[in-house]
């Protein structure tokens, strides 16, 4: 099986979004290039409005900047990359992460590369890639309501002092109680991450599993667990937990009866280089090989 699709093409390319990291360095003149490089090319850039007001310009809301969009660019870095993922994610549009700074794990197309590769993108030489993107829905009463995790979403204690006890089911059958500071839930793309610093495994991006590793557990016996795609978990407390996706969205979880997750039906697709490898990305950031 091939994980990477190499087929996937924008149908036409005439509008592009942008959206720029705030207290960006430079800001005018890497949004005077880009615009620059699509004039040559007859396509229309699009600011929403944060963005704009940064610039001194015209923009629009976001919503309507991702209705008008055939893609989107995301100018920052990977924080910026989950957050327009996240906030773009009903419209299912191509996002290009383009890197301010250094290398991240999401975003492999520098800035000082962006005019190049604009090049590539119409002459079709770039590739999509889709990444899992967990659902998260709170349940209350006879109520539901979700939200998306492109990350990860970690349930930890609400301060410094005390544990928490989480009881955890797998398709509504118990199979543990993660007793200590918590428990990180994540993606595949998320494993490099808050769950990689907690001792939890990287999991190759395009993989489609879900990742629990607990958080500073009571029990030496607690290790991380990767389970299929296809299992939904539910969490339920009667202590006080917190609940952050993507460490941006917070909600408590004794506002709701449980917290179930699994993944949702569509994931983000990100546009990469061609010739970007992921285990390259690794070596670099992670120092693998090092003496």
């Amino acid at each position: 099986m091939q994980i990477i699709n190499m087929d996937e093409k924008v149908q036409k390319i005439e509008k592009i979004g942008l959206v720029v990291r705030p207290n960006t360095n430079d800001l005018h003149k890497y949004y005077s290039q880009i615009k620059n490089k699509l004039d040559i090319y007859g396509v229309q850039l699009i600011l929403e409005s944060e963005s704009a007001l940064l610039l001194g310009k015209d923009g629009i809301s976001f919503d309507e900047m991702c209705q008008q969009s055939d893609i989107i660019i995301s100018l920052g870095g990977d924080g910026t990359l989950i957050s327009v993922s996240r906030r773009s994610f009903k419209y299912n549009k191509p996002i290009l992460g383009v890197n301010i700074g250094k290398l991240g794990f999401l975003v492999d197309v520098d800035v000082g590369e962006l005019e190049n590769f604009i090049d590539k993108l119409f002459k079709n030489e770039y590739r999509i890639d889709k990444r899992m993107v967990l659902e998260v829905i709170f349940h209350k009463y006879n109520e539901a309501k979700s939200a998306f995790a492109f990350n990860d979403i970690v349930f930890s204690r609400p301060m410094v002092a005390g544990m928490v006890d989480l009881q955890a089911f797998v398709d509504d059958v118990h199979f543990n109680n993660y007793y200590g500071d918590g428990l990180i839930v994540s993606t595949p793309t998320g494993s490099t991450a808050y769950n990689l610093s907690s001792g939890g495994p990287v999991v190759f991006p395009l993989t489609e599993a879900l990742i629990l590793t607990p958080l500073c557990s009571h029990s030496l016996t607690q290790r991380p667990l990767i389970l299929p795609a296809s299992f939904k978990v539910m969490i339920k407390s009667s202590d006080k937990v917190l609940i952050a996706i993507d460490g941006q969205d917070i909600y408590n979880l004794e506002d709701y009866e449980s917290v179930e997750f699994k993944m949702a039906a569509k994931g983000v697709r990100l546009i990469h280089r061609v010739e970007r490898n992921y285990f390259k990305v690794l070596r670099e950031k992670l120092k693998w090989g090092d003496a």
